[in-house]
């Protein structure tokens, strides 16, 4: 349940990438809002709004912001029109239907920290999914301009000058979701529509999942619900989340029949630079998405934060290890965090990742990951090390 306060119009967060049906969900919505009075602020990355000329009901209520993405370039406008809403006093619930190439985290910020935060409560994050082709889209790692983007594939993600590939924004949009849509069942056959199901509960098994078609879905699945909390901001959180998935073996029917399977691989010993370099360059094509914490091996101060989707992956320089900290500031940090794991000789380093993919060799793979471990006077002082030393410094495949 909701762990922020209680106060405020309660606001649902709609994400999903061009085509999977946001507009068609708002439309039902807007058909069938019961004793609901629903505003709505559509987004569309066109110099045109194209979105909130689809949506039907139409009026006071609706609210548009074109030619940017709310997540980046209009974040000021989108600040500006909530504000202006919650003058009016004439709705009690707010949808926020996101353009397809926005993040739902920097979104999302803006109703719990931010300016919004006062009149508005964020109650639901919901990410519509196109059932026929979620699966490929996975594996589309192209990485194209800015300028390809806005002309020709307007599903890819453009955030703070960053162009990154549609499948690493689908892969963010379902983890941080309170709610899935599995949407366009009707288009899809039941292989196909369960494969997805169990991809996305891969990726976020504490999500609730709805198939639908045409966007029809019950309000009161998506609106008001009470399901948001700040765990579904939280990269930790959901790493933590997918570490236990993968490590309590939980597999259900769906999995089992269609080979989807996490693995996990903990360890307080520090990562060979070269041989894990090595590991990331050749995962196979069956890993769909990775993610994690790491210690590398000549990097002893910063930890690495690692993600991949497909076969892009990168890793960036997070922070400093607070085991790398003055005594002092150790003491510190360790009272402010008392559930941060912590180890006698390695203090709070450690590697902690996630490997989820369809017909994964689990045990090859950890075997590998394993081998990477640092041996006892194991000198790395002659060995490329590729991986980032400064925070906020990325090192990509």
């Amino acid at each position: 349940m909701n762990t922020l306060s209680d106060d405020g119009t309660p606001v649902t967060l709609l994400s999903g990438a061009l085509g999977a049906g946001k507009t068609t969900t708002l439309n039902h919505l807007l058909s069938n809002p019961g004793d609901r009075r629903i505003a709505v602020l559509v987004n569309d990355m066109g110099a045109l709004n194209v979105d909130a000329e689809l949506i039907e009901a139409e009026g006071d209520g609706i609210t548009e912001l074109s030619n940017g993405c709310i997540c980046c370039d209009l974040r000021d406008d989108l600040e500006v029109a909530v504000s202006r809403l919650a003058r009016t006093g004439e709705f009690d619930r707010l949808v926020v239907e996101s353009s397809g190439i926005s993040a739902p985290t920097p979104v999302a910020r803006l109703f719990t920290t931010g300016p919004a935060s006062a009149p508005y409560r964020l109650d639901t994050l919901v990410t519509v999914v196109d059932a026929t082709d979620f699966r490929e889209t996975l594996a589309d790692d192209d990485i194209v301009t800015t300028e390809d983007i806005r002309r020709k594939r307007p599903g890819q993600a453009e955030t703070e000058g960053e162009v990154r590939p549609l499948s690493e924004l689908l892969v963010t949009q379902a983890e941080h979701a309170d709610v899935l849509l599995v949407n366009k069942c009707d288009l899809a056959d039941e292989a196909t529509i369960t494969e997805t199901e169990s991809l996305l509960t891969a990726l976020n098994p504490d999500a609730k999942q709805y198939r639908t078609s045409h966007g029809r879905i019950d309000p009161g699945d998506i609106l008001d619900t009470g399901l948001f909390g700040p765990e579904s901001l939280s990269e930790s959180d959901h790493r933590e989340q997918a570490l236990e998935h993968a490590d309590s073996g939980h597999v259900h029917d769906p999995a089992s029949t269609y080979g989807v399977t996490s693995v996990a691989f903990e360890t307080r010993r520090p990562l060979h630079p070269g041989r894990f370099g090595d590991v990331l360059r050749s995962l196979p094509e069956s890993v769909i998405r990775s993610k994690g914490i790491v210690w590398v091996a000549g990097r002893d101060d910063l930890a690495l934060r690692y993600t991949g989707t497909g076969s892009v992956r990168r890793v960036v320089g997070r922070e400093p290890w607070v085991a790398a900290m003055s005594e002092r500031r150790q003491k510190s940090q360790r009272r402010m965090r008392p559930d941060l794991p912590w180890d006698e000789e390695a203090g709070d380093r450690r590697t902690e990742l996630v490997f989820i993919g369809r017909e994964m060799d689990g045990e090859s793979l950890e075997a590998a990951l394993t081998d990477c471990e640092l041996r006892e006077d194991e000198p790395i002082d002659d060995v490329d090390n590729p991986f980032p030393s400064e925070e906020g410094e990325e090192w990509r495949l």
